[in-house]
């Protein structure tokens, strides 16, 4: 039974972002068919959703390849993320509810624990948890679409981060931030928190170039 596009655009949209393909490696139609059990039709239609998204580039007469963000892309992706997911973190703030802040303050308990032990993986796991739940929490359907996908373009150099000495340590005070404003109910706080968060972001990719 072949499998269908969507499950096929997910399967290879998760191998780009886990590292399973590298960034400038082919994506070779007939081999991602026999990987995933697809017809190439439908190995087509999600390479050329990737390729939307920005994770896939198209080459001439060369066909596919995993696209190679720069530092300085990366930068202006999480400058936009900076306004976005501000918008969303206010957004939360004034949809929070004592179930939310049940969840968000347990999401803190235990980056604050992965710190503590030195759980690098389980840290970055949980970072993505909590902006995942922010944007859920926030309404804000099309702002969630529009981060997943500067998400899925960044994560690797985000991956790297989170591997420099001390940087879990340092952004966790900046997380709760978030988390602190939101549980309050203060839109202007959450978003100035985000925003914070996001700035210390960018110097410290701009710092991982030096």
């Amino acid at each position: 039974m072949s499998t269908d596009a969507g499950t096929v655009l997910d399967a290879i949209r998760e191998g780009i972002m886990r590292g399973d393909f590298v960034p400038d490696q082919r994506l070779v139609e007939a081999d991602l068919s026999e990987r995933f059990s697809a017809s190439r039709s439908s190995v087509r239609s999600a390479l050329l959703q990737l390729a939307n998204e920005g994770l896939v580039e198209r080459v001439q007469n060369r066909g596919a390849r995993v696209r190679a963000v720069s530092l300085d892309e990366a930068v202006e992706i999480t400058e936009v993320r900076m306004v976005v997911e501000g918008l969303c973190a206010a957004k939360a703030a004034g949809r929070v509810t004592p179930g939310a802040v049940a969840e968000l303050r347990e999401i803190g308990a235990l980056m604050s624990e992965a710190v503590r032990s030195g759980d690098v993986l389980g840290y970055s796991e949980l970072n993505q948890l909590l902006h995942r739940r922010v944007r859920e929490l926030s309404g804000q359907s099309i702002a969630g679409r529009v981060l997943e996908r500067l998400r899925g373009q960044v994560v690797r150099h985000q991956f790297r981060l989170s591997l420099q000495r001390g940087r879990p340590a340092r952004s966790l005070g900046e997380h709760l931030a978030i988390i602190d404003a939101i549980c309050a109910g203060d839109p202007g706080a959450a978003e100035q928190a985000a925003r914070r968060h996001l700035r210390s972001v960018i110097a410290a990719l701009r710092d991982s170039q030096d």
